[in-house]
Parts: C-alpha cells; structure tokens; sequence
C-alpha cells in the first residue's frame, strides 16, 4: 500500500517493527545535542592547552603572559580554525554515531520514526528532488534573509572562515562542510530529535520544533543576526519534509550537503 501524506497534527508515523522499540527521551536527544557542540568546544580548549605546552617548551624564558598572548594570536588565525574544524569535526562525528548507533541499534536502519531513517529512500527519486531542494533553499532563504536584514551585512563564522583560510585548507574544509557536517546534523536532528519529539507529539508540532531548535543553535555561528533565523527554520523544515516523506535520512542529507555546497560555491566566486 502506498504511503499516505503526512499532515500537521496527525500522529506520529509508524512501522512494522514500531510497536518493538522506542525512541530515545526528548531529554536524551537533547543531552547528545548539547554534547556534540561541547566536544567542538572541548577540542578548541583540548588544541589551546596543547600549543600551551609546547610554546612554554620552546621559550621557556617568556613570561606566562607572553606565552598566552603568542598562543592566542596563534590560535585566532584563520589557517589554525580551519585545521581545527578539518580534524576535529570528523572525529567528533565519528563519536557521535557511535554513540548512536551504539545505544539505539535497533533504530539506525528502521525507516520511519521511531527509527532513525539510515536506509534507503522508498524511491531513488527522493534522491533528484533532495537536490532540487538543496538548490532552491539557498535562494529562497537568501532573499528572505535579505529582506529581513534590510541592508546589514550576513555573516557566517564557517563562510569567514573559508574565505580567509588559505588556498590549500579551502578545498579540505569545503568537503567536511559539505559531507561531513550535514551528516552529524541530519542524524542528531532528523533522526534522533525528530524521532524523540514524534513519541510524544504530533507530526506538525514535532517538525516546528525540531526546525526552531536547529535555527536556534546556528545563531551563535551567525554572530546571533536573528535575521538569519527565518531562513534555517525555512531549510530544517524542508529537511524534516523530505526525511518523513522518503522514510529515510540520506535525502535529508543530500539536501542538506547541497545547501552547504551553493554556499561556498558563492561565496568562492564572490572572493
């Protein structure tokens, strides 16, 4: 039988194997959330303590204040982020689905929530339309982020960061935004979040919040311009659209991969 649409306020969606398991806790799902960004804030504290030692090993007769400002002069270039984000991101991500797939195994391939979605599309053309997607949001949302912000410069710390690095850390750090990032983020938003929030709530309400949270943890990287907002809840609630009608992550993540690639195309070309 074919799938039915799914429509704000109806019940959570189910599968065959859903009566079977459970999906985790909101409390839980936001907890492995607020983790991801703390080991990012962990590994910039874990980098800063390394060049530490090592510059008090080379100048042992400095000052300690002068060694703190040589670190973090060291540390604020835009070749040092970019390495930090290139090695840490991926090992972060790394951590992080283990975790997952450790706690929820049952979950990782079961196609709709409570599952996590990490199959298969029931149609390899989810696959087309997650680049029409990906193609379209950085449009769409750029005029509305434009119209909000009524003349002030957007900025991004990644986009910052990407046009300020240099030529040879470009290239690296444009394919762990592009695969890497919207992997972790698809799978902690749309497939654990949107799972714990389709326990308790219904499609519509679950959705909204899912694309509220995820615009609202993207402000810090947007130097809190609330302009922005509209546009990433806009993009999360396509990604929410796109993973519960395919019944499955990876068009979610395409999209998502797209999106970020139209960014640093754009912003390469502009440069």
């Amino acid at each position: 039988m074919a799938d039915l649409p799914i429509k704000p306020g109806d019940p959570a969606p189910t599968s065959p194997m859903a009566g079977a398991v459970q999906a985790p806790s909101v409390v839980y799902a936001l907890g492995l959330i607020l983790l991801y960004f703390l080991l990012q804030l962990a590994a910039g504290g874990l980098v800063s303590f390394v060049v530490g030692l090592l510059e008090r090993y080379r100048h042992p007769d400095l000052p300690h204040a002068d060694v703190q400002r040589h670190v973090m002069t060291l540390l604020q270039q835009p070749d040092s982020n970019a390495l930090l984000v290139i090695v840490a991101l991926p090992l972060i991500t790394l951590i992080m689905l283990a975790a997952v797939r450790r706690a929820w195994p049952s979950l990782w391939l079961l196609p709709r929530p409570p599952g996590f979605g990490l199959n298969a599309p029931i149609a390899a053309n989810w696959y087309a339309l997650a680049l029409l997607v990906g193609l379209v949001m950085p449009l769409l949302g750029g005029v509305l982020t434009q119209w909000l912000a009524h003349g002030h410069e957007i900025t991004q710390n990644v986009e910052e960061l990407s046009r300020k690095a240099s030529g040879s850390l470009r290239l690296p750090l444009a394919i762990v935004a592009v695969t890497v990032g919207p992997m972790i983020e698809e799978v902690m938003f749309r497939g654990v979040l949107l799972s714990a929030l389709m326990r308790r709530l219904s499609t519509g309400l679950s959705v909204t919040i899912c694309a509220v949270l995820f615009g609202a943890v993207h402000l810090g990287g947007l130097d809190f311009q609330w302009y922005a907002l509209p546009n990433l809840i806009l993009l999360a609630a396509a990604l929410c659209w796109l993973r519960l009608k395919s019944a499955s992550l990876w068009p979610a993540i395409l999209a998502h991969g797209v999106y970020n690639l139209f960014a640093l195309v754009a912003l390469f070309a502009a440069a």
